[in-house]
């Protein structure tokens, strides 16, 4: 059964209004792609936060206006890029504001810090909610290192 503003995980309640609706979209579309509900929450979660981050007020506001029916049925072509990513590694690279956590396929890095070692960490939490790896480059963006969560 797909969530809606009204049924939806409790470890959303916390969230304002647009990012736990955003996460109930993408959990309803992971669901309904064949992920495990227990997989999908914590995956959701961290995309719909990442949306948030960079969302402007007009998205927002219509995140947080959108229908019931809106999150519980939904194109599917709608969905391919970002579910595509949902098992892609978690990249930590350099960038030239110091240094990137990003999924690879991302087009833009998740964060960007000025230590690797906070990049390295915000990798991890995103690798192990998605069951994935960690790929570690050195400052020349050559291979450096691998986690595994998988």
């Amino acid at each position: 059964m797909p969530w809606d503003k009204n049924d939806y995980p409790s470890s959303l309640k916390n969230f304002d209004e647009a990012t736990r609706n955003k996460a109930i979209e993408i959990a309803n579309a992971m669901i309904e792609e064949g992920y495990d509900e227990n997989r999908a929450i914590p995956i959701a979660t961290d995309q719909a936060k990442e949306w948030a981050d960079g969302a402007s007020k007009d998205e927002k506001d219509e995140m947080k206006n959108i229908s019931n029916s809106t999150l519980k049925d939904h194109e599917e072509d709608e969905y391919d890029t970002d579910l595509d990513l949902l098992d892609n590694d978690v990249l930590v690279k350099p960038h030239e504001d110091g240094w990137a956590a990003q999924t690879v396929g991302a087009e833009r890095a998740d964060q960007v810090f000025d230590k690797k070692e906070d990049a390295i960490e915000r990798a991890k939490e995103i690798a192990e909610n998605k069951e994935s790896k960690v790929l570690v480059q050195d400052k020349d963006g050559n291979k450096q290192d691998k986690i595994s969560f998988e």
